[in-house]
């Protein structure tokens, strides 16, 4: 058994993610998911019949299908990284390092996306792969002009896949799980700190996407240090210092 499951018991790791993933949805997905969800929200909202209340629209803005979606993908990512990790600790003991090398490296990659000082000082900023950009793009294309059920959830599958590096960090935690158990909780609550942020956006648009990205970004810092905090403690456990 690895030891990061005594502290996933304490619900260390989810809340990080928890925390990272709303900081990251202020600072970050604003920008990058922000187009995809008010495509949806103007797509619904043209073919919803003018009899329904204003309850059933923001119902209907809210996104469901599309965030559940995005939640299958994340779990389903998580869940491999978790357990890829876990079977090579378990056959190689003495490889347990790498867990706390995969919580370092998330814990470096929240801060670099949280706060745009510290990405400047990196010599090359790292991209999206190109590739796979234009893939999922391809892919979400046909699914956005009518995003309702089944389709929205077929969406939100397809962008669960988009590259970033606020997705590489959560991955890196879920990683640093090192079980596909742990990974998939730890994805669960990144997706869930996603969600309230983009369900904002959904309804009030991209203005106050933009109002809140200020706010956040004067929290984002201590946040997401503290948040480096608790992952250095967990790593720290993962090989036994604590």
């Amino acid at each position: 058994m690895v030891a990061g499951v005594d502290w996933l018991a304490l619900g260390g790791l989810p809340l990080v993610m928890l925390i990272a993933g709303l900081v990251g949805s202020l600072t970050h997905c604003v920008g990058m998911c922000g187009p995809f969800v008010l495509a949806q929200v103007g797509a619904r909202l043209d073919r919803l019949p003018p009899t329904l209340t204003e309850f059933q629209r923001l119902t209907g803005a809210a996104l469901a299908p599309y965030h559940l979606g995005r939640a299958t993908t994340y779990i389903a990512l998580g869940t491999v990284a978790g357990g890829v990790s876990g079977a090579i600790v378990a056959q190689l003991p003495h490889l347990r390092v790498l867990l706390a090398v995969a919580l370092g490296m998330a814990a470096l990659l929240f801060l670099v996306q949280g706060i745009d000082r510290l990405r400047r000082l990196l010599p090359h900023r790292p991209r999206p792969p190109g590739l796979i950009a234009r893939l999922v793009s391809a892919a979400a294309r046909p699914l956005v002009d009518d995003p309702r059920g089944v389709r929205g959830f077929q969406l939100g599958l397809v962008l669960g896949f988009l590259p970033c590096g606020l997705l590489y960090g959560a991955l890196a935690a879920a990683a640093g799980s090192g079980s596909a158990a742990g990974g998939a909780i730890a994805m669960a609550a990144f997706t869930l700190g996603t969600v309230p942020v983009l369900i904002g956006i959904g309804w009030l648009g991209a203005t106050a996407g933009r109002r809140w990205q200020s706010l956040a970004r004067i929290a984002a810092g201590p946040l997401l240090l503290l948040n480096a905090g608790i992952l250095a403690l967990i790593a720290a456990e993962t090989l036994g210092y604590l």
